[in-house]
């Protein structure tokens, strides 16, 4: 008697969703920090969007804000993936997604928070320090030289210039109009407080920020990616692989080369950067 084939049907792959971390200050990158930018994550969403085995691309996000426009070029080119290739993004916000980290998970198809995230702050800031009684006392002589009236506009050796500060507040305003109108076209009806609560550059909890509209829900990446494409999910991360000197905030044998000026000039630069950015995650208690 002829055996009879059994044929099995092919099982059917497991969804898969692409993850991506958008972590820290966002800005430029320097010997002491690791800013967020889109040269730091262009490869990451461009291997996640292109890979037709993703299913969807989910961005965990924990970010007090930065470069605005870091933060839109982010945004942007997030958009035209989710576009070309036809994929939802969803984003996750951890400790915070607060301005510029706002900004960015506003490109997010769907939002989610942990009931303890700090969410919000959308508005404008800009912060310096003044160090003209600390060089005088020091007996330092600041000496610029300038071809416009504007050049050394904000030194923070000087006094500051009235006209100097009604210049950067008619740029802020410039940014903000375009923060806020990002805001209206990307949560549009779901947003449910007044203009002027949403934009006043306060700060709230997930569930705060739930009740106002800001984001869809609270839920991790694996509960809420498991009720929408079930239990058998898979996530592939896309991270830059990092060895020791990475961890040690090293990027490779040149940081071992001979002292320079101009290291040591890019060495005080990147720690007042630094500071900054220990300010920035510090105004939401981070």
């Amino acid at each position: 008697m002829e055996k009879i084939k059994k044929y099995i049907p092919f099982r059917k792959k497991a969804p898969q969703v692409g993850v991506i971390k958008l972590t820290g200050v966002i800005g430029a990158s320097g010997s002491f920090r690791k800013g967020l930018n889109l040269q730091s994550i262009e490869t990451f969403l461009q291997d996640a969007f292109s890979n037709k085995r993703i299913t969807a691309v989910a961005l965990i996000i924990n970010s007090p804000g930065g470069s605005p426009v870091q933060s839109d070029l982010i945004q942007k080119r997030i958009r035209d993936l989710s576009t070309e290739f036809q994929k939802p993004v969803f984003v996750f916000c951890e400790d915070v997604a607060a301005s510029g980290g706002y900004w960015i998970a506003l490109a997010g198809d769907e939002i989610y928070a942990n009931a303890s995230s700090i969410i919000g702050s959308i508005g404008v800031v800009s912060a310096g320090f003044g160090f003209k009684e600390a060089i005088s006392k020091l007996g330092v002589e600041r000496r610029i030289y300038s071809t416009g009236p504007n050049k050394g506009m904000l030194d923070p050796f000087v006094d500051e210039d009235p006209k100097h500060i009604e210049r950067l507040k008619l740029l802020q305003e410039e940014i903000f109009t375009l923060f806020r109108e990002w805001v209206l076209s990307r949560r549009g009806e779901k947003l449910n407080g007044t203009h002027e609560e949403l934009f006043s550059g306060a700060f709230w909890t997930g569930i705060q920020a739930k009740e106002l509209g800001l984001i869809d829900g609270l839920g991790d990446l694996r509960e809420i990616m498991r009720n929408k494409f079930g239990d058998k999910v898979v996530f592939k991360e896309y991270a830059a692989k990092t060895g020791i000197l990475s961890k040690l905030g090293l990027g490779g044998s040149s940081e071992f080369s001979m002292v320079t000026d101009a290291k040591i000039n890019s060495l005080f630069s990147d720690a007042m950067e630094w500071i900054e950015q220990r300010v920035t995650w510090g105004r939401f208690g981070l």
